[in-house]
């Protein structure tokens, strides 16, 4: 908890001056924290996906931005920058999960990932969405901090239906999962109790 808290002064002190950028360092904190609370609270790895996702397109914003201040520009940058922060959620696969795809929607994907996809394509439309509205608005915002509510309200909202569904809970035997029943190598039956 110490080194996530260092983290979080560090980026906020680095950040400092590009704040009223419409991906706020106040959003980055908050996506952070709800990361943390969700794993310590202990609830579904899909709500977890899900803020994970919104962390790491905020990681590539920010990169983005970096690269804008270096003067470092190149054809599909930001694309490339997106596509590799966004890819660095499958580094949960190799020691913490099992790639299991099933059916969601109509796509065929692991539920970790689908949520994770799913958060970062949230965060970045709230934030779309929120500049739309701002310049409806005439260029000011409706309430103050705004631009921190939308997409924290938008990212709670998924977490709460991504929780309701279960997404990312293993299939029952009854709902069409193969089970593998492992019998003792000794070839003694499973069911021995000792008789």
């Amino acid at each position: 908890m110490l080194l996530l808290s260092l983290f979080v002064l560090a980026f906020i002190f680095y950040t400092a001056p590009v704040w009223a950028n419409p991906a706020c360092a106040v959003c980055t904190v908050g996506v952070v924290v709800g990361l943390e609370v969700a794993r310590n609270l202990g609830v579904d790895d899909g709500v977890i996906a899900i803020w994970a996702g919104a962390l790491l397109a905020l990681i590539g914003y920010w990169t983005i931005l970096w690269f804008e201040k270096k003067g470092w520009s190149f054809k599909f940058r930001n694309e490339l920058i997106m596509l590799i922060s966004l890819s660095m959620i499958l580094g949960v696969y190799i020691k913490d999960l099992v790639y299991t795809p099933k059916p969601i929607l109509f796509f065929y994907i692991d539920p970790f990932l689908f949520c994770a996809i799913l958060g970062a394509l949230i965060l970045i439309y709230s934030s779309v969405f929120y500049q739309w509205m701002k310049a409806r608005n005439g260029g000011h915002a409706h309430f103050p901090f705004e631009k921190v509510v939308l997409p924290i309200l938008a990212l709670a909202i998924a977490s709460y239906a991504v929780n309701y569904w279960h997404l990312c809970q293993p299939q029952a035997a009854g709902d069409g999962a193969a089970t593998t029943e492992v019998l003792p190598a000794d070839g003694s039956d499973i069911y021995d109790f000792g008789e």
